[in-house]
């Protein structure tokens, strides 16, 4: 199995990098439109503004590459966030890949934002990405953006409101949650990306 994950400067590179390999994947980091174009599989990584995913994204020349790709995608927290049509945070316009607008996570007396922490997922609709991952199974998240449950979402958790926590529309996947540091889910959930169901 080829793995990309593009270099979109995300601080999770290296943890996700890291995930894969315990699964016996070895992914490479690149910002090579050649080079992504090819692979099996492409993960998205992120950990940061929206603003500045985007804007380093625009910067490698990648947006067009990333919305054109027919081969798996799965984006990863900010990464997840970068695939909707646009995001609150600095008014930004993203990818464009699922219908719909990340929102600033609303705050209320004793909840924390940014939400951090483990929290449940509520198995929305069955999907590959999801084999084997029980409804209440527990994810590992950090994020003050979430995308409203919608037509795409997979699995919701809730932290205040509902939020999309898996998303899909055809070819593409996100996770709002950390794989790499949600343990024997997220390995699940990385190893169902990588399986051939999903071709």
């Amino acid at each position: 199995m080829d793995v990309v994950m593009i270099d979109a400067g995300g601080a999770n590179i290296g943890s996700v990098r890291y995930a894969l390999e315990r699964l016996g994947v070895r992914a490479e980091l690149s910002a090579d439109p050649v080079r992504i174009a090819a692979a099996d599989r492409v993960i998205l990584p992120g950990v940061g503004a929206a603003g500045a995913g985007m804007a380093r994204l625009r910067e490698l020349d990648l947006v067009d590459l990333v919305r054109g790709l027919k081969q798996p995608l799965l984006g990863i927290c900010l990464g997840m966030q970068l695939l909707f049509d646009a995001s609150d945070e600095n008014d930004t316009e993203c990818l464009g890949l699922i219908p719909g607008r990340v929102r600033r996570m609303p705050s209320a007396p004793g909840l924390r934002i940014p939400h951090m922490g483990w929290n449940g997922l509520q198995v929305e609709r069955d999907d590959p990405l999801l084999a084997g991952i029980a409804d209440g199974a527990q994810a590992y998240f950090v994020h003050g953006y979430a995308a409203p449950p919608g037509d795409y979402t997979l699995a919701s958790a809730t932290h205040g409101e509902p939020f999309s926590a898996v998303v899909r529309r055809g070819r593409c996947w996100g996770a709002q949650f950390h794989p790499e540091r949600s343990a024997a889910v997220g390995a699940r959930l990385l190893g169902n990306f990588l399986s051939e169901r999903l071709a």
